[in-house]
């Protein structure tokens, strides 16, 4: 098939690259908080609205790029925005005050947030279903080393040349993607755009609203990334503090969340076989509590790192196996319900940092940790404890209110 021929080659590694500068963008600032606060004479909580800034616009953005791309292509529209991140990164990198690198975060938030997720619906049109998983393993691996360089990144520039720098190669990243769309558009397979859409988008999110079940997973969703990313924006500076470890340092230690999230790609599926669901829901928040913990009672600074490689596997277990719920919330709304569940993560990454900051400046960043492991410990838990309630209840469920979606 020529159409996935074309996707499964270069244009992949373009959509993987996009990815990777959209990941990298969203965790950069997470160890430039001591120099963003130096450098605008502010406490570290002000500078975090920096990552919050982001990850609300992020959130609230994907609810508008599905049926975009549906209208218009969703090539064209992350092409468009890639080059829209381009001038988010270098407004980021000349901000002369700290609100006007809020206000260019937001804008490279609110475009950023249409590359993976448009990435993933390209693929899903462009790919046969028994090539689309290992295609979508690519982009995925992609996204996860942009969590990874984000956070290297963000330090070395930190320690080195200026952090503001950091932000122009990010730029440069997002301007090379833009240019390799515009100069390989010839070979890449069309867009496929749909009709006009047989319901508002208000319609069918009041429809996926109206299920328990719905409800639930977006619920979950939100307080895991609260709980989760919350504590995690903290930890480069918690490191600096404590260990005396340059931010170069703390970045790199961070970024061993990123490698435990690349170890679970590799063993999901034994995983899966072995513990189930409800074994991989329990486990992984189990496995963020512990790991969050062990930042704090740490005795040496090698120690964070299996802390951080425990984080990232422990996050992937409990979010894979909500994501795959999330997908089936609504089969004949996919798009929508999905968008809604990534909206809902990162509105609770923004809500969790805006309270770990508030937190800490009250009670030190130990007491954000220690909080953060609890509450990772308690998601995973309860939701194990529903998901075996509800695979209980599906024999006798008749019709689900996201049914109502087929008639709409």
């Amino acid at each position: 098939m020529n159409e996935a021929n074309a996707l499964s080659g270069r244009s992949i590694a373009m959509l993987a690259l996009a990815g990777f500068a959209s990941a990298a963008s969203m965790r950069v600032c997470d160890p430039l908080l001591p120099k963003l606060a130096e450098t605008f004479h502010a406490t570290p909580g002000e500078a975090a609205y920096a990552i919050s800034a982001f990850a609300i616009a992020y959130g609230l953005l994907q609810l508008v790029y599905g049926p975009l791309g549906d209208r218009y292509g969703k090539r064209r529209v992350i092409a468009l925005a890639t080059a829209a991140c381009t001038f988010g990164s270098v407004g980021v990198a000349i901000a002369p005050s700290l609100g006007w690198l809020i206000a260019f975060r937001v804008l490279s938030g609110g475009t950023a947030a249409a590359i993976i997720p448009l990435s993933m619906a390209w693929i899903g049109d462009a790919v046969p279903y028994e090539r689309r998983q290992a295609t979508l393993a690519r982009l995925l691996t992609g996204t996860i080393l942009g969590m990874i360089g984000g956070q290297i990144i963000g330090g070395i520039f930190a320690d080195t040349l200026g952090w503001r720098l950091a932000f122009v190669f990010l730029a440069g990243i997002y301007a090379s993607v833009a240019l390799m769309f515009h100069l390989g558009r010839a070979h890449m397979p069309p867009d496929r755009r749909a009709g006009r859409a047989s319901a508002p988008v208000w319609a069918q999110a009041w429809a996926i609203f109206e299920d328990p079940w719905a409800r639930t997973i977006i619920l979950i969703s939100f307080l895991e990334g609260a709980a989760v990313f919350g504590a995690m924006a903290f930890i480069p500076t918690y490191l600096n503090a404590r260990f005396g470890l340059t931010l170069t340092a703390a970045g790199v230690i961070l970024g061993f969340y990123g490698v435990g999230g690349l170890t679970y790609t590799f063993v999901a599926r034994p995983l899966v076989r072995a513990a189930g669901e409800r074994g991989l829901a329990a486990g992984g928040g189990l496995l963020m509590g512990g790991a969050l913990g062990m930042f704090i009672l740490a005795p040496a600074w090698p120690w964070t790192l299996a802390a951080s490689f425990g984080a990232g596997l422990g996050f992937y277990m409990l979010h894979g196996t909500l994501q795959a719920h999330a997908t089936q919330m609504a089969p004949s709304a996919r798009g929508i319900a999905v968008s809604l569940f990534v909206c809902a993560l990162f509105l609770g990454q923004s809500g969790g940092v805006a309270a770990a900051s508030g937190i800490m400046q009250i009670t030190g960043t130990e007491w954000v940790l220690g909080m953060a492991a609890l509450a990772c410990a308690a998601i995973g838990i309860v939701f194990s404890h529903i998901l075996g309630r509800h695979h209980s209840r599906r024999q006798g469920q008749t019709v689900s209110p996201v049914q109502k979606l087929r008639e709409l």
